[in-house]
């Protein structure tokens, strides 16, 4: 490698630093070598091929002196071809052993970000809905991709590299040594010439390259949030726009500065060690020369010393700027190993059983529930704060005890806040219980299968969220065998079959981002009809009908009542006239069941239900349809949907 080159590289890897003082543990070497024992076989030939690269490249330099010497000598012909052919196939050797290396480095290299990626992917997975509802994002992906990748670098560069520039170091200042010991020492006098800019220089880099990246960081979050659908649609409504642009602005411009800065800085850093590199070549030309002419040189050795000197200079810089890469790859390590050691809440039993077969009931037994604090679902630098909020581990749910049996529907109702969608989350376990039981089928959910609570349990929330994918794909993810007829036969049965067939691309329409290219009422219409092409046998409502418009939302009061036939239901609902027909209707207030009985029941008993039911109907009104839940649910209510009772 050139001096050049070496300059830019040791700019690189300064400029790249991970900026982190934290300590690392034998603990933090022993799971590295965990990551790495799968790729042991590839490592020791990677490593045994550098080790030869840095004996070939040291072998060219002395040959090149001896044909010097050959030709300066007068000897034969056959002399001067055989050391040039001796020369060349060094070079093809070199090519070889470097080709094969770079393959080795790239086969560990993205077998190490395979394996991490899935290990990170795999657990982040596993972690409670706290979890996501905590982390940004953005922080959580940049573990997947750049700390990944900087932990990948310590195997396929840092470590080979460090190995082979100790033994071309090694090699080179033995051989420049016994060639001529008073130019090797004046040669390295200009070593700190070269290298202590390199450090300073870097520093310097790093921090600009630092600051650059926070404004990016910020940047990228503006845009990240004002350019999605909603985003966009509340700056336009109460956004600032003029500000706004200013301050983007503003950031780019610093940003831009910083470019121009850093990209003088790096040309006179280079520059200057190149022109280090000159003179240390015009010393040893000088003084080589003159040894040569007094007769205490010959001509070859001054040569091999020149070509010896840029083998020198590069493994010493590089090497000096080795404990930046080794630090910056372990710190990469540790971000990678923080994810991996949060503990996932929710864990599947080795002795897990399936849900039993057939219609179940769903069975809540004295239920306590806090959601988890900070500390034991997230961490400070995926929040991307200083401090994790200390603030949690507060009782949501008190004593809640309900039974749901096969094929009954069950409504709860009460206060935003009360701890109706806890108790919906505790059902397919997004939470576990912290005393008490969930029981599905009489089995507790602790005890059961994951993949047995998936395929007996469908939810449809408020949000009606999907993924930036086509129709087809959002709902082949409940049932991945199903046939392109069930498809439509789910679409006809939640009334979007007509809309679908008629869309240019039909079932592989693209609905964006969250789903937002179709209205709210066609968006949760197609997540209800997820459900119904999933078929659970216990079903879940939480405000499912909420964003439905009168139209749509008859419409799908037909689907949802053949969705739920036959099968035990938990419906929550905010609209009272939505729960006339429930089977049992159960009153939450501050995380308890404060009432419970049929609707009739409990407006004679002139409760908080009936205080509800009064208050929410003196406001509506003008309400004039039913929502929510299937039509069985509202048969108590005339067609006009004005209270009963």
């Amino acid at each position: 490698m050139s001096m050049e080159m070496t300059a830019w590289n040791a700019l690189y890897n300064a400029r790249h630093a991970k900026d982190d003082q934290r300590p690392f543990s034998r603990e933090t070497f022993r799971r590295i070598a965990g990551f790495a024992r799968p790729h042991r076989g590839a490592l020791v030939w990677f490593l045994v091929l550098s080790v030869g690269s840095a004996l070939l490249a040291v072998a060219t330099p002395v040959l090149a002196g001896r044909v010097v010497n050959a030709i300066t000598d007068g000897a034969a012909e056959r002399t001067v071809v055989s050391l040039a052919l001796l020369i060349a196939g060094i070079a093809i050797a070199e090519a070889g052993v470097g080709l094969l290396a770079r393959w080795l480095s790239a086969r560990i290299g993205e077998g190490l970000i395979l394996d991490l990626r899935t290990a990170v992917y795999d657990h982040v997975q596993k972690m409670p809905i706290a979890f996501f509802t905590r982390t940004r994002t953005g922080a959580l992906v940049s573990r997947l991709n750049s700390d990944v990748i900087g932990a990948q670098r310590a195997f396929s560069g840092t470590l080979s590299g460090v190995l082979g520039n100790v033994v071309m170091l090694v090699l080179t200042f033995g051989v420049m040594l016994s060639i001529s010991w008073q130019i090797t020492l004046l040669a390295l006098l200009l070593l700190p010439v070269f290298v202590l800019p390199a450090r300073r220089m870097g520093a310097r880099l790093a921090r600009l390259s630092r600051e650059a990246a926070n404004h990016n960081a910020v940047m990228s979050t503006q845009m990240t949030e004002r350019f999605s659908a909603p985003g966009a649609t509340l700056v336009k409504l109460y956004g600032r726009p003029a500000e706004e642009s200013a301050e983007f602005a503003a950031r780019a411009g610093r940003v831009r500065d910083i470019g121009i800065r850093t990209a003088m800085l790096q040309m006179v850093f280079v520059t200057a060690l190149t022109l280090v590199s000159a003179l240390a070549l015009a010393l040893v030309y000088g003084l080589g020369g003159w040894y040569a002419l007094r007769g205490g040189l010959d001509s070859g050795a001054v040569v091999a010393l020149a070509m010896l000197l840029t083998r020198l200079y590069a493994p010493l810089t590089a090497l000096a700027s080795a404990r930046v890469e080794v630090m910056s790859a372990l710190v990469s390590f540790q971000r990678v190993f923080e994810v991996l050691d949060l503990k996932p809440l929710i864990e599947e039993r080795a002795d897990a059983r399936p849900v039993p077969p057939g219609p179940v009931s769903v069975e809540f037994d004295a239920v306590d529930f806090a959601y988890p604090a900070a500390d034991r679902v997230s961490l400070a630098s995926l929040e991307e704060v200083a401090t994790l909020d200390t603030r949690g581990g507060e009782q949501v749910l008190h004593g809640v005890s309900f039974r749901a049996e096969p094929g009954q529907l069950i409504a709860l109702v009460g206060s935003s806040g009360a701890g109706k969608s806890t108790i919906a989350q505790l059902t397919p376990r997004l939470y576990d219980a912290d005393r008490g039981a969930v029981r599905i089928g009489g089995v507790d959910v602790r005890d059961l299968t994951a993949e047995s609570l998936r395929g007996t349990l469908g939810m449809v929330t408020q949000d009606g969220h999907l993924f930036h994918d086509t129709i087809r794909a959002n709902l082949l993810l409940v049932r991945p065998d199903a046939a392109e007829r069930e498809l439509w036969d789910a679409l006809r049965r939640a009334r979007l079959d007509t809309l679908i067939a008629a869309l240019p691309d039909g079932l592989d329409t693209v609905v964006g981002e969250r789903g937002y290219r179709l209205s709210g009422g066609e968006r949760q219409r197609l997540t209800i009809a997820r459900l119904l092409l999933a078929r659970p046998r216990v079903v879940i409502l939480d405000e499912a009908t909420a964003h439905l418009d009168a139209t749509s939302e008859a419409a799908v009061q037909e689907a949802l009542a053949e969705a739920l036939a036959g099968r035990t239901s938990v419906v929550i609902a905010h609209r009272l006239s939505t729960v006339r027909a429930a089977d049992l209707i159960l009153v939450v207030e501050g995380g308890r069941i404060v009432e419970r009985g049929t609707h009739d029941e409990l407006l004679a008993a002139d409760g908080r239900y009936g205080e509800l039911y009064r208050t929410q109907f003196e406001t509506h009104v003008e309400e004039r349809v039913t929502a929510g839940v299937p039509a069985r649910v509202t048969a108590g209510a005339p067609a006009g949907g004005e209270p009963v009772g």
